[in-house]
């Protein structure tokens, strides 16, 4: 995947902690359009990568906005874009890719727990321009700690968006099943934010029977706990195409064990989040443990995700 050198064009406060970042085209060059949903990679310091939803107009062309949240149990990447990445610094990032992607339906519902407005913001602009049906719905413990509220109040969508803020003794306001239960018939649910909150969301969805196939989440941190039968016993990797064979040890990754023997694999969140690295497995069974594969594809066992998971049988034969 082709990178990209941008300028930060504006650094922002947007909330207690969450700072945005303007980026623009360096002259001369362009800035590769994007859809609703869509994340980019950023590297804010050499050898350091982390991804950020896209929450600008996709319509906008000329920018890419992003919003970080510092966060306490951080490895590194808000840290350095929140004390090293100031306006006017250069900094690379790759196209945007989109792994959230909107799908079309009768009507759209939005649920946003705090840093996960982002995306959710673009896609409240796609659906406006499409004259869509859609409401969004923002949910946060503090009012000061949520992202882009001047924003969204002043947006032209303004009255679908509807905040949902704890309160005092931090009882939630938000009722999830009370809202996922009066939405009409084909409403494809997307929503982001912690770990938590989306199970908690998802998993009221799924209780009042809404089909899979209209549930939709982005995972920024894999919360996927190893399975039941999950091991972290040594196992064996056999690449199909060359031949290969090499034996992954107990606290091994994959990619670190194949690229060890020469074997690249894409990677970019290296936490079972994005996607990039997926692949495919054509013998064994591997023993899932990201967060990008749904139910329905992990029981199918035909990829898997090297940069996190492993296997449940001595051997697994990957198409490499």
């Amino acid at each position: 995947m082709s990178e990209l050198r941008v300028r930060v064009h504006a650094r922002t406060v947007l909330a207690a902690g969450i700072a945005g970042f303007e980026l623009r085209a360096l002259p001369g060059q362009s800035l590769p359009p994007f859809s609703a949903g869509a994340h980019i990679d950023v590297w804010p310091v050499e050898g350091l990568v982390r991804q950020y939803s896209l929450c600008n107009d996709p319509a906008e062309s000329h920018r890419y906005q992003i919003a970080v949240l510092r966060a306490a149990d951080s490895r590194g990447g808000s840290i350095a874009m929140h004390e090293q990445v100031q306006e006017g610094d250069l900094l690379r990032i790759s196209p945007p890719r989109n792994l959230f992607a909107l799908q079309p339906a009768p009507h759209t519902l939005l649920i946003a727990g705090g840093i996960g407005i982002t995306p959710l913001m673009a896609m409240a602009h796609r659906l406006e321009h499409e004259a869509a049906d859609f409401e969004l719905h923002y949910c946060g413990r503090q009012l000061a700690g949520m992202a882009c509220v001047d924003a969204l109040k002043a947006a032209s969508f303004a009255d679908r968006v509807h905040f949902h803020v704890d309160d005092s003794a931090g009882l939630p306001s938000f009722q999830a099943e009370a809202l996922l239960s009066r939405q009409p018939v084909g409403t494809h649910l997307y929503v982001c934010g912690p770990s938590g909150f989306m199970d908690w969301v998802l998993d009221t969805a799924r209780r009042l029977g809404w089909p899979a196939g209209q549930l939709h989440r982005e995972y920024f941190a894999s919360s996927a706990p190893a399975g039941p039968q999950a091991t972290d016993e040594s196992f064996e990797v056999r690449l199909a195409r060359n031949g290969l064979s090499c034996r992954v040890a107990a606290g091994q990754r994959v990619i670190d064990v194949l690229a060890a023997h020469g074997v690249d694999i894409p990677v970019s969140c290296e936490a079972g989040v994005c996607g990039t690295c997926l692949t495919t497995v054509l013998e064994g069974e591997p023993d899932h443990r990201d967060s990008f594969l749904t139910e329905e594809e992990r029981q199918t066992g035909r990829q898997f995700t090297p940069c996190c998971s492993r296997a449940l049988t001595p051997v697994l034969v990957l198409d490499l």
